[in-house]
C-alpha cells in the first residue's frame, strides 16, 4: 500500500499499542505491515506483560489498541486438557471497563476473538465470540467453535458508507482462515461478508483439534453461522472495529486488509476521551 503520510515515526499523530500472543504469527510480516502506516506510530507487547498497561493511566498517550493476542487460554496442560481457561482477575477487569470507558478505541484481529472465553463481558464488547470449550451458562450458552484454514473466497462490502471502508472496492479475494462462531449480528454495524460455506460440515472443531484430533472436517456438528468477517460497533465510550482476516504474512501484505486496519485504526482512535 502506499505510504500515505510522511511523517517521522515519533511525530506521527496517531499513537497505538498492538498487543500480541496466544497464536502463531509471522513476527516480522506482521511488524512490517504496522510500520507500513507513516502517520501511526505503532508499539508492539506481548501477553502476559501487556495486563499490566491495560488501565487509563497507562493507556493516557494511546489512542486505540490493536489486540491480536488470546488471553484466557492455555495450551500448556496435558492434551486432553487442552486449553485451560484462565479467567481475568477482578482488577484486570476493572482496569479494562475503565480503559473502555475512557475512550480508548479498540481494533481487534483474527484471535483476539477467542479471548478471555470464561468472561462474557468481554465477548459482548467484541462484538462474538471464538470458544474452544462450550459454555454452558444459560446466559451465554454456545457451543465450541470451529476453524478453516486457507479458504479462498470473496469478502463484499456490507456498508455504503463507513469510514472504515473508505477506499475499500465493492469487493475482494483473500486466502485465510475463517471462523464458525457466535457472531452477535443485532448488536453490530456490519461491513464484510464472505461468500464462503459456513456450516459445520466444512469446520474442523478447535475443541478436538486443541486435543490433537484435527481430521474431523465433515463430522463437526456445529449450527450454520454467520459469514460475517467485519463489524464496528460502540462499548460504552470506545469504538471498536473487529477483522477477521489476519492469519497470515500473504493477508498482512494484502493492499485492502492494510487499507481496513489503517481506516479501523483511524477510526477508533477518533473515539472521544472521557
Amino acid at each position: 500500500m502506499e505510504r500515505l503520510s510522511r511523517y517521522p515515526r515519533y511525530q506521527a499523530p496517531i499513537r497505538a499499542l498492538a498487543i500480541v500472543q496466544g497464536h502463531p504469527f509471522d513476527r516480522s510480516a506482521f511488524g512490517e505491515m504496522l510500520e507500513s502506516y507513516s502517520d501511526v506510530c505503532i508499539s508492539c507487547v506481548d501477553q502476559p506483560a501487556a495486563e499490566k498497561l491495560l488501565n487509563p493511566a497507562a493507556l493516557a498517550d494511546i489512542d486505540t489498541l490493536i489486540l491480536y493476542d488470546m488471553p484466557g487460554v492455555d495450551f500448556r496442560v496435558a492434551p486432553a486438557e487442552r486449553p485451560a481457561l484462565r479467567p481475568p482477575s477482578e482488577a484486570l477487569q476493572e482496569s479494562l471497563r475503565a480503559v473502555l470507558g475512557a475512550g480508548i478505541g479498540v481494533v481487534a484481529l483474527h484471535h483476539a476473538l477467542a479471548g478471555w472465553p470464561s468472561w462474557v463481558d468481554y465477548g459482548r464488547w467484541l462484538g462474538g465470540r471464538f470458544l474452544y470449550r462450550p459454555d454452558m451458562r444459560a446466559d451465554s450458552a454456545q457451543p465450541s467453535s470451529g476453524y478453516r484454514k486457507d479458504v479462498t473466497y470473496r469478502a463484499t462490502r456490507c456498508a455504503d458508507v463507513h469510514p472504515v471502508l473508505d477506499g475499500v472496492p465493492d469487493s475482494f479475494e483473500l486466502t485465510d482462515e475463517l471462523y464458525l462462531c457466535r457472531i452477535d449480528e443485532s448488536e453490530v454495524t456490519p461491513l464484510l461478508r464472505a461468500d464462503a460455506e459456513f456450516g459445520g460440515a466444512q469446520f474442523v472443531s478447535a475443541e478436538n483439534a486443541a486435543r490433537g484430533a484435527t481430521v474431523d472436517a465433515g463430522a463437526f456438528q456445529h449450527p450454520a453461522g454467520s459469514n460475517l468477517i467485519g463489524w464496528a460497533r460502540q462499548a460504552l465510550a470506545s469504538r471498536i472495529v473487529y477483522l477477521q482476516p489476519g492469519d497470515s504474512a500473504a493477508t498482512y501484505a494484502h493492499p485492502v486488509y492494510r487499507q481496513l486496519l489503517h481506516n479501523a485504526i483511524r477510526w477508533t482512535a477518533a473515539s472521544p476521551r472521557m
